[in-house]
């Protein structure tokens, strides 16, 4: 009797957007597949602020890995820390693990924050890019009220009441919106011995506008918006500085127990893993078809991956983007399986930006037209619920949605979890 053929291997590292994407792509196709992620769960990103922002609660943006490819035989699943890759010897190293081998290897690793060579503020201005950081920040922001409501010292009361947001890309002015709201409306009755609305947010952006990807008409309204929410806009300001106490603008410090890094992303180290060029964020610079250069073998996307195909810019690191270079990535594979040897370079398709301001303003650039206002908060909203996983999750965060949208309120205001430093 033969041994059976050997299916072909494929190795997935990361179970976000792109990677994901990828294996459900794949489905039906002969081969094999392992997913590792140090997280058990796949994490709808764009969504998290709204967790850091006591919006909605962890659970409605994020499902276990295991139980969306549970009816998958094929698919293993590896809870697991990446260390490195063996190029050579075509097996994905990890922690504590015995190596996995591939066939063909797809590296989907996302970013982290950028501290633009301070990672030393990191400390005292967390980013957002995590469950973990989400829910942090959200006993951030929360405890700050609660020690002013005790506060004696009018000086440490402003502090803490002084929310610092730096960045103002989308992230930013999401943040922004949503806590000058959570402040000045949400808590504006909760408490007793502090008035809520005296709340300080400031978003600090050291280029010229706020979310400056976008058209300078609806970057130009994006601004006033906030600013009717009562957010302090500087733009030119850069941070010069930051500690425990606050951060400095310049030779302009501003006291505040309170700051959110939403200003620079830094790719994961798949780059040194695989001995391949990056660019200055980190990026493993990959050929048209989403490639390494000289390794076929090997596909890298989404915030791992620099490609120059969006009109001869970068590929946005949005989940659009990940999520189709998942889906060219698997139908490559299908391609080459079916003896289909030749390189398939891949096409990006811009469906638009989208960014909101608080629970009533948004702007939406579509290219062929733009949206501003309440119109453009609908349709960000049903985009948003529309690409969130399963149909109970839709109708949870629909109706988180509207309950805050006519009330104003925020059923997820919990504090948990303990600061290293308590």
């Amino acid at each position: 009797m033969t041994e059976p053929e050997a299916r072909h291997r494929v190795v997935v590292i990361g179970a976000g957007f792109g990677g994901l994407q990828a294996v459900l792509r794949l489905k039906g196709a002969p081969v094999d597949i392992t997913l590792i992620d140090r997280r058990n769960h796949h994490l709808f990103q764009p969504l998290l602020y709204q967790v850091a922002t006591a919006s909605l609660s962890p659970s409605e943006i994020a499902w276990p890995i295991r139980h969306l490819v549970a009816g998958r035989p094929e698919v293993r699943t590896i809870l697991g820390e990446v260390t490195g890759v063996d190029v050579a010897g075509k097996a994905v190293q990890l922690k504590g693990e015995p190596p996995v081998p591939y066939d063909t290897l797809l590296v989907a690793t996302g970013a982290r924050h950028a501290y633009f060579g301070h990672d030393d503020w990191e400390p005292f201005a967390p980013g957002l890019k995590d469950i973990d950081d989400a829910t942090d920040i959200r006993r951030r922001v929360l405890m700050s009220f609660e020690r002013a409501e005790v506060e004696p010292d009018p000086a440490v009361r402003q502090a803490l009441l002084t929310f610092v947001i730096v960045g103002a890309g989308p992230t930013g002015v999401e943040l922004a919106g949503t806590i000058a709201e959570l402040a000045h409306h949400t808590m504006a009755q909760d408490f007793r011995a502090l008035n809520p609305k005296e709340a300080r947010i400031l978003l600090v952006e050291a280029g010229p506008r706020v979310l400056s990807a976008f058209p300078e008409d609806l970057s130009n309204y994006a601004r006033q918006a906030l600013e009717r929410l009562g957010a302090e806009i500087r733009t030119d300001h850069a941070v010069t500085a930051c500690d425990a106490d606050g951060v400095m603008l310049g030779t302009d410090r501003i006291p505040a127990k309170t700051v959110i890094w939403a200003a620079g992303v830094q790719a994961s180290p798949a780059a040194a893993w695989l001995g391949a060029e990056a660019d200055r964020a980190g990026r493993v610079m990959v050929a048209p078809d989403l490639t390494v250069p000289g390794h076929p073998e090997i596909f890298v996307v989404g915030d791992t991956a620099r490609l120059d195909a969006w009109d001869g810019k970068p590929l946005p690191g949005i989940a659009p983007a990940a999520k189709q270079q998942g889906q060219h990535v698997a139908d490559t594979i299908r391609a080459r399986l079916e003896g289909k040897a030749e390189a398939r370079p891949f096409r990006y398709k811009h469906a638009g930006s989208l960014a909101t301001i608080g629970k009533r303003a948004a702007v939406i650039d579509f290219g062929w037209i733009k949206l501003r206002g309440w119109l453009a908060w609908w349709i960000w909203g049903f985009a948003h619920i529309y690409f969130l996983i399963g149909l109970r999750n839709r109708l949870t965060v629909a109706l988180s949605w509207l309950w805050i949208y006519t009330t104003g309120q925020r059923s997820a205001r919990l504090i948990t979890g303990r600061h290293k430093e308590e």
